[in-house]
């Protein structure tokens, strides 16, 4: 049996309005529309189904067994409508009680958990993923909708235009030594200085990575690389250890603190990351994450 293309969800939706209220009026208050098109939906269900539901008494709609019998299967039907749109949707990332987020290893360190607290503060009921990487791994799952979202350092890696990005707060890059260098008391220190010192650095994808390479350009030297690695506390404990010296944000300074020291370069080498949201658009009206979003501008502010 073919279903005729004017029976809706929509058309039984407003029918059921209007069974629970009794009232064109009150159907069309509930549905913010009006009861001329409340009406007519109504007119509309009796052509697709090809039979009466309701008798006419003077204005009023007196409801008829057919009303009754379509008021309880499609009362059933829209629920199970619901929960079709709401499954799919949450096998696709949607809507989910799962929240995915991805965020650089740096912002582990106080950004990630103040914004997971506050937003487990706003959905209480949610529970939140944690993906660590770097800037192109994190866009790439993002894409990849494996992510919801992803903090990182806004750049040129990030730049899609299927993305938003939302600021959060620039960083600056430091020089790291360890405690006992002959750096560490030092106030500011001539990267130049340094050209046949031993380095450290993060593998390439990183914005750190990218980031060092541009300052050291700027020194007008190739570092001496004695290793790379794939995550910045890792990184840190080579600092800390004596292996070399690194080119770091500022918002690792709490971490090895008694270690590690940040020494500030000299302003002709000075550079910013630029930290921040990105999220698909395509997205951008998911609850899940116009909590993030609130609690990000809240995070943005206070700091």
């Amino acid at each position: 049996m073919l279903i005729d293309e004017e029976l809706t969800l929509k058309k039984l939706e407003t029918f059921l309005a209007f069974m629970r209220t009794g009232n064109l009026g009150r159907a069309a208050v509930e549905l913010a529309t009006s009861a001329v098109s409340v009406h007519r939906a109504i007119h509309s269900l009796e052509s697709a189904l090809r039979c009466p539901l309701f008798k006419h008494e003077g204005r009023q709609l007196i409801p008829l067994e057919s009303a009754y019998v379509l008021e309880k299967k499609a009362r059933q039907l829209i629920q199970d409508a619901e929960q079709m749109v709401r499954q799919t949707r949450e096998a696709a990332g949607f809507y989910a009680e799962r929240f995915r987020l991805g965020a650089l290893y740096s912002l582990t360190v106080k950004t990630v958990p103040k914004l997971v607290m506050g937003l487990k503060l706003r959905r209480s009921e949610l529970n939140i993923d944690l993906t660590l990487g770097s800037n192109v791994d994190l866009l790439q799952r993002l894409k990849n909708h494996e992510l919801e979202a992803i903090l990182v350092s806004l750049d040129e890696s990030v730049s899609d235009p299927a993305c938003e990005q939302l600021p959060l707060f620039s960083d600056d890059i430091f020089l790291a030594v360890p405690i006992d260098s002959p750096f560490a008391e030092q106030a500011e220190v001539d990267l130049a200085d340094l050209a046949d010192s031993t380095f450290i650095t993060l593998t390439q994808g990183f914005a750190t990575h990218r980031d060092g390479a541009r300052v050291f350009q700027q020194a007008g030297f190739e570092p001496k690389v004695a290793m790379q690695v794939n995550d910045i506390f890792t990184l840190l404990s080579m600092v800390s250890s004596g292996v070399g010296f690194a080119l770091l944000p500022g918002r690792i300074a709490a971490v090895y603190e008694n270690r590690v020291r940040l020494i500030a370069l000299k302003p002709q080498y000075r550079l910013q990351q630029h930290i921040g949201v990105v999220f698909l658009k395509a997205r951008e009206r998911e609850p899940n994450l116009l909590a993030l979003l609130a609690e990000c501008r809240m995070y943005s502010l206070e700091r």
